[in-house]
């Protein structure tokens, strides 16, 4: 339910709104460059609101302003409006949503949890992947504007019901009663508690967000760019668009691989996996042809963002617990979400420079490599209660 406000979902009406408002691509491109950068920065807040209020209360409240937003986006009538419209939908559907599904499954699976997230992430990926074909379909039948109203409608009815069947988790916090709320987290025995700023202050913090960093931008970049990229390497227009389907295929696949590997390995060798997958598809870019190759380039980027799918919310679960997991994931996937508002226009100003896109994906492929370098020798992070106490000998200072 979160596509309405995924690239994919919005992809699909950019030529319409072209037509009909009488913008440029470009003006098109940076008012969803806008929208996402509000988005990316508003998503530290609701993740602490998803800690304070609980998923099921926080679940409800973003499903009626998701459809708000696609309302009042039906509504746009020029590019600012039609900016105001993307930060909405990108703020609630590509951030708040996703953030909060994937919280959920977090919080109330204990067993076998990067198994449970790896299952949503692919279904939730599939699912993501098949709305363009429907609002294709839909838009041949009617306007931008009653699609954005039956999106809008759709997502009031199922998210919000949604909301209201999710269970309340019960916490036992007699020590400050007045602070707790029906929906908050009790941390399981053993787990680690780590706040935001705790969390932030180790590398695997960062180590894990500048994974999806990389991805966002990349695979985004090349998702946004992908007829053009492929049809200057041979393809037609149709073979272009249908190499989609290789890489949706191997993402589910890597996506619940990964996920259940969670459960077993340290997840931060994901993260290594899926940058070295990534660095691996733009390699492959140079040497795709019609055929084959273009297979395999379309199997592999797909495997690429598959993997960090899978394993993110289970790593950072994993190694600072589920108890501020809201706020913590929420700065994370601010990042995220900032770095897909970059990626695309990054792309296309490196092909305005080198008149390719051959030379700019392998100097961006520099990128995924020295993330995956660092994450092998990155340590697991050691909460600040449990580290050793310094020794100070008389005298020192």
């Amino acid at each position: 339910m979160s596509a309405p406000g995924q690239t994919a979902g919005l992809s699909v009406f950019t030529d319409p709104l072209i037509d009909e408002l009488g913008v440029t691509r470009t003006q098109i491109s940076v008012s969803y460059l806008i929208g996402t950068l509000v988005g990316a920065a508003l998503l530290p807040f609701i993740g602490r609101a998803l800690d304070r209020f609980g998923i099921r209360r926080s679940t409800i409240i973003i499903g009626l302003a998701f459809a708000a937003f696609l309302l009042g986006l039906s509504a746009a009538a020029d590019i600012f409006g039609l900016t105001a419209g993307f930060a909405g939908v990108r703020t609630a559907g590509q951030g708040a949503l996703s953030l909060a599904a994937t919280t959920a499954v977090a919080r109330t699976i204990t067993h076998r949890r990067g198994l449970a997230l790896g299952i949503a992430s692919a279904i939730g990926s599939a699912g993501i992947s098949l709305v363009p074909v429907f609002l294709e379909r839909l838009l041949a039948t009617t306007s931008i504007h009653a699609a954005w109203r039956l999106e809008a409608l759709a997502v009031l009815v199922v998210v919000t019901t949604i909301g209201v069947l999710l269970p309340r988790t019960r916490t036992a916090r007699p020590a400050a009663p007045a602070q707790s709320t029906p929906d908050e987290p009790t941390p399981a025995p053993g787990e680690p508690v780590w706040t935001l700023g705790q969390a932030a202050g180790t590398g695997m913090f960062w180590i894990i967000a500048s994974g999806l960093a990389t991805a966002g931008l990349l695979s985004t970049a090349l998702a946004f760019h992908q007829i053009s990229i492929l049809t200057e390497q041979g393809l037609s227009t149709t073979e272009a668009a249908a190499n989609f389907l290789p890489q949706t295929l191997t993402g589910i696949l890597a996506t619940l691989g990964t996920g259940a590997l969670a459960d077993r390995i340290a997840p931060k060798f994901g993260v290594t996996f899926s940058m070295i997958t990534m660095a691996g598809a733009l390699w492959l870019l140079p040497v795709v042809t019609p055929g084959w190759t273009a297979i395999v380039y379309g199997l592999v980027l797909g495997a690429a963002g598959g993997s960090l799918r899978g394993i993110e919310a289970a790593a950072y679960v994993r190694y600072y617990g589920a108890s501020n997991i809201g706020v913590i994931r929420g700065v994370a996937t601010s990042v995220n979400l900032a770095s897909t508002a970059v990626g695309p226009l990054l792309l296309s100003l490196g092909h305005d420079i080198a008149g390719t896109y051959t030379g700019p994906v392998l100097v961006l492929s520099i990128i995924p490599v020295t993330v995956a370098l660092v994450s092998i020798f990155a340590p697991a992070p050691v909460h600040p209660d449990q580290r050793p106490a310094v020794q100070r000998t008389p005298g020192s200072a």
